[in-house]
């Protein structure tokens, strides 16, 4: 793993997100995702609403300044929320785990929330690792792995994160 760093986004990001979100292996591990990850008209209108919308801060994660994927933090029915997605060639060497406390460094609003779907081990650890704790779980559809899926809802508080 080289020197991770958290970035803003620029229009010159656009492919390789697009790219990165639509990678079949990918969607199945997030499976929460857009209904068509290869519809990029879509992905263009969201990026856009994103990167415009108050309240979203949302990063690319260099490694030793190439992509290594994305990150954001945003707010969902008033709970700030973190999100990390890598590109595949990033997985498993840490990367994931060093944006994420990157980003939390970055957010100063607390408790801080995250999801993962239940069968992303790798995305479970990372969350564990960082000092975010399972609050619960539900189920909801899925499109990326087009089913119903268990999402696990973590949280970071103030007297857990150290940041």
């Amino acid at each position: 793993m080289g020197h991770i760093e958290l970035r803003d986004l620029d229009d010159d990001d656009l492919d390789a997100i697009f790219e990165m979100m639509r990678d079949p292996a990918s969607v199945a591990m997030a499976a929460f995702t857009a209904d068509d990850p290869d519809d990029r008209a879509v992905f263009d209108v969201w990026i856009s609403r994103e990167r415009s919308a108050s309240g979203v801060s949302y990063f690319v994660v260099t490694e030793n300044g190439g992509f290594a994927g994305s990150a954001a933090v945003f707010t969902v029915d008033g709970d700030r929320e973190v999100s990390v997605w890598l590109a595949r060639h990033a997985w498993g060497r840490g990367i994931a785990t060093d944006a994420l406390r990157l980003l939390v460094a970055h957010e100063p609003e607390r408790p801080l929330y995250a999801r993962a779907a239940a069968h992303n081990a790798a995305a479970i650890a990372v969350l564990s690792r960082s000092g975010f704790t399972e609050v619960s779980r539900n189920t909801a559809y899925a499109p990326g792995v087009g089913r119903e899926v268990e999402e696990v809802v973590f949280t970071l508080v103030p007297a857990l994160d150290g940041y």
